[in-house]
């Protein structure tokens, strides 16, 4: 099963993303890219890891470029405007499979989008089954950011990540009053440099 290119609406123009609709899915995951500004596209490996994973889940796929990335309309905002894309493309996704649960995947940057989109949906009556937050940019999620209450939320950490310091990320893991799961990563930087298949064995196991 090949992904197929599609140019979908977002709030400022199209943007490009690759759909995986899986036969007698159960479920579909929405996957996050990190930092654009850092190069971090859909392309990603570690993204790639993610839907590929997803996919022999089970789950329909779908991940995107941020405006300004690739072929994506607008500029980086680096902010909102990236969960305003985000929500765009879980709206689509939503659309072509009504009856299947939602799950929300993001690594780096893209953890921020993912965590902040999931409690917009929360927020708007819909349910999100499953949050999984990989190295998240934690220190991007202000105190007003809203998480989801309900699914499953898991943060992947590498212990050695050189990106996203992994003490902000316990720190963050040990304030948040909602059950979550914290899953470290030993001997692993923050683009899971020959631990590809670790972080597969450990998404598989939870979606």
């Amino acid at each position: 099963m090949r992904e197929t290119p599609h140019m979908l609406e977002g709030p400022c123009g199209p943007l490009e993303a690759l759909y995986l609709p899986v036969p007698n899915a159960r479920g579909m995951a929405l996957l996050c890219h990190p930092n654009p500004v850092q190069g971090g596209t859909m392309l990603n490996k570690v993204v790639s890891t993610l839907q590929r994973t997803a996919r022999d889940a089970g789950y329909s796929t779908l991940r995107f470029n941020y405006r300004g990335v690739g072929s994506s309309a607008g500029s980086h905002d680096m902010a909102q405007g990236e969960v305003d894309d985000a929500e765009a493309m879980a709206d689509w996704l939503r659309a072509q499979h009504a009856d299947l649960p939602l799950s929300v995947l993001g690594f780096s940057f893209g953890g921020f989008v993912a965590a902040t989109l999931a409690g917009r949906i929360e927020a708007r009556g819909q349910a999100l089954d499953k949050l999984i937050m990989v190295a998240p940019a934690v220190m991007r999620l202000d105190a007003d950011v809203r998480l989801p209450q309900q699914g499953s939320l898991t943060l992947i950490q590498p212990e050695q990540d050189e990106v996203i310091d992994p003490a902000l990320v316990y720190a963050w893991s040990e304030a948040l009053p909602r059950p979550h799961e914290l899953l470290k990563v030993a001997e692993c930087g923050h683009f899971f440099h020959g631990k590809l298949t670790d972080l597969k064995e450990l998404v598989s196991a939870r979606l």
